[in-house]
């Protein structure tokens, strides 16, 4: 992977050996490297006369301590403390690309900035580990369960009540190791993240989408750029898997119309299969006993359509859930 000093090569600015090099802004977590390499060597084996450079930034969900307090991790208010710097980097084209989780990233995007490509989808589901069993099931009465997902929480709790649930934070190497510790019992980590870090040996189960239904956008790899971006875009336009892009768009507007407080857990995953995209919405009460859920397919062509099916299974949600449950 080359760094070159340049962000693009013009043949009348630049002598004509030097080759253009797109920055690419991450999260300097081992996941978040891991995912932005993946992107740079999609993008090296569409144009191999493009060079590279990966510029890791420590952002604020990392370190401020109101993402775990607050519980924020996987919280809509509270995902843009996880890509608000890098979003800031690329406006201010200090980087030509970002890389993120998509579960990280708000539903509304900064004007100026779009999200129009995306790698091919890990497995959204969520996988449970423990030190007491194989599942939720198997966990004695009351064991502690640590997790700083809202929607893990829920979903969790209304399985199993009894359990008692505690904040838990950390990079995946740092939660496993608590586990493993005993500082908890059980806990949930995403199965992309576990295999893309060649962690997938510590999964005890992985939790069925029925019962634990997965966050928006969950194992999906987005590149952000601006919007005035034409040359990157057209680049880009090769690497991009369509399924992905169209599912994960369905599971966005669901939650752009639910428009969740932070405090809200919510599910959503869709799949999308002979054209057409199976969408799954889920809003529940934080402690658990009350959960609420939609689900349609639809037809889908592009993008317009899957996030008209998303808006559609997002108002029908509307239409069901109690006063005050979006605002918890």
């Amino acid at each position: 992977m080359r760094v070159i000093q340049f962000a693009f090569w013009h043949p009348l600015k630049y002598p004509g050996w030097m080759k253009r090099t797109i920055r690419i802004g991450t999260r300097d977590s081992a996941l978040a490297m891991l995912q932005a390499r993946k992107a740079a060597a999609a993008l090296e084996a569409i144009d191999g006369d493009i060079g590279i450079e990966i510029i890791p930034m420590r952002v604020t969900g990392d370190w401020d301590p109101r993402a775990g307090e607050s519980r924020l991790c996987e919280a809509e208010g509270g995902k843009g403390l996880f890509v608000k710097d890098i979003e800031q980097a690329l406006l201010g084209r200090r980087i030509d690309l970002a890389v993120h989780s998509m579960k990280d990233v708000p539903s509304f995007l900064p004007k100026g900035l779009v999200i129009e490509h995306m790698l091919k989808r890990e497995d959204p589901r969520d996988a449970f580990l423990s030190n007491d069993g194989n599942t939720l099931a198997d966990l004695p009465e009351g064991a502690t369960v640590g997790t700083s997902s809202l929607r893990r929480q829920a979903f969790s709790l209304a399985v199993r009540p009894d359990l008692n649930v505690v904040p838990f934070r950390g990079n995946v190497p740092t939660r496993i190791k608590k586990l493993r510790e005993g500082l908890v019992d059980a806990t949930f980590l995403a199965v992309a993240g576990l295999n893309r870090l060649d962690l997938a040996g510590e999964i005890a189960s992985i939790m069925p989408p029925e019962m634990m239904l997965p966050s928006a956008g969950q194992g999906a790899i987005g590149l952000q750029t601006r919007d005035d971006q034409t040359e990157l875009h057209d680049l880009m336009r090769e690497l991009h898997c369509l399924s992905t892009g169209l599912s994960v768009a369905a599971e966005r507007a669901a939650l752009q119309t639910l428009d969740g407080s932070c405090h809200t857990p919510i599910g959503a995953y869709a799949t999308y299969d002979d054209s057409f995209v199976y969408l799954r919405v889920a809003v529940a009460s934080q402690d658990g006993r009350r959960v609420f859920s939609r689900d349609e397919k639809a037809l889908v062509t592009d993008i317009k359509e899957s996030e008209a099916l998303g808006r559609k299974v997002g108002g029908l949600l509307l239409g069901v859930l109690p006063e005050g449950i979006l605002c918890q």
